[in-house]
């Protein structure tokens, strides 16, 4: 493993000024994020917990919603396919979407399936509880062809294509098959759940955390031996361009086909706020990176900057084309 040590990275931005002409298409698990801020002052007499003085509610677009929204920060152009729930959530959701300047077009509705909904309690800067309304069954068949086809047209007018895999239903072995034959020469990079990891042989990059990589090898990645072995095996087994395996504060690591040796991206020193959407930082920058013509060495660096920013936040959060650029400038966050 070859460890990246700093160095300037000022050459790296004029790639940031291609970013507002690079469409990314996002498919994936949509959800809303619902954030309940709030003060503890006292522990309920009914039982041993905090009781949440409420201040204000925050909702925000989650999961693969929250990709698009992180592209749309750094001013690319985006475009949404998933399923949402013919209810009061979804249609927030798609509000949001059209408030934010995203191509909603590939989004299908689904009745009878609820959109999933993650509420998170806040107090004091920090999750006191977080509680989920979901189905994690598999999409109507009717809902399946739909994106299919829509697929099919949003894919011809981007550069990129995005899977954000939450394992609530969406993704499937034989969309995946449809959907890695419609991208052609296009990128297809995925942010996967160990239960689908197989769906996305042929990918081009495939991001998997330190935790989702060992599990989907049946083994504990306990120090840099074993993270080889792993990386080296997730790419031969996924048959992928790159496999990049996120590993929270240790940084990120980039395992890439025709490469002797991985590639260690150490993590930028930062307080740690909040890591609550932070892989979906990471995807974004890195798949409008690699579109806009980075290296996948350079793009996974670019990417590693914007999850320090990020985690810096409180909250589902985004990094803007000029944080990034600010931190380009300065080879780093320091």
């Amino acid at each position: 493993m070859v460890k990246a040590h700093h160095q300037s990275l000022a050459h790296l931005i004029p790639f940031l000024e291609k970013f507002p002409g690079v469409r990314v298409l996002v498919l994936g698990d949509i959800m809303q994020d619902i954030f309940i801020w709030g003060r503890v002052k006292r522990i309920s007499p009914e039982a041993p917990v905090p009781v949440v003085e409420v201040q204000r509610q925050t909702a925000m677009l989650g999961g693969a919603a929250n990709v698009v929204h992180n592209l749309r920060a750094l001013e690319a152009q985006a475009g949404l396919a998933g399923v949402v729930g013919d209810d009061e959530a979804g249609r927030a959701i798609l509000a949001e979407l059209d408030r934010a300047g995203v191509d909603r077009c590939g989004v299908v509705m689904e009745p009878g399936r609820p959109t999933s909904v993650k509420t998170r309690i806040i107090a004091h800067h920090q999750q006191v509880v977080r509680f989920d309304h979901e189905e994690k069954r598999p999409i109507a068949e009717a809902s399946r062809q739909a994106l299919v086809r829509e697929l099919g047209k949003e894919l011809a007018g981007s550069h990129a294509l995005i899977v954000s895999d939450y394992a609530k239903g969406v993704i499937s072995r034989g969309l995946m098959q449809e959907v890695i034959g419609l991208a052609g020469e296009r990128p297809v990079v995925v942010d996967p759940k160990v239960k689908n990891l197989d769906c996305f042989r042929g990918a081009t990059v495939i991001t998997p955390n330190h935790a989702e990589a060992g599990e989907a090898l049946g083994m504990e990645l306990e120090d840099g031996a074993s993270l080889e072995r792993a990386g080296w095996e997730l790419l031969k087994r996924l048959e992928a361009r790159a496999v990049l395996i996120t590993r929270g504060e240790e940084g990120i690591s980039l395992f890439e086909k025709g490469e002797k040796v991985s590639r260690h991206i150490p993590a930028e020193a930062r307080e740690v706020f909040d890591v609550t959407g932070a892989g979906d930082t990471v995807i974004a920058t890195f798949t409008l990176a690699l579109a806009a013509g980075m290296s996948l060495f350079d793009a996974t660096r670019t990417a590693n900057l914007a999850a320090g920013i990020v985690v810096g936040k409180l909250g589902t959060s985004t990094v803007t084309r000029e944080e990034l650029r600010e931190a380009l400038e300065n080879g780093g966050l320091g």
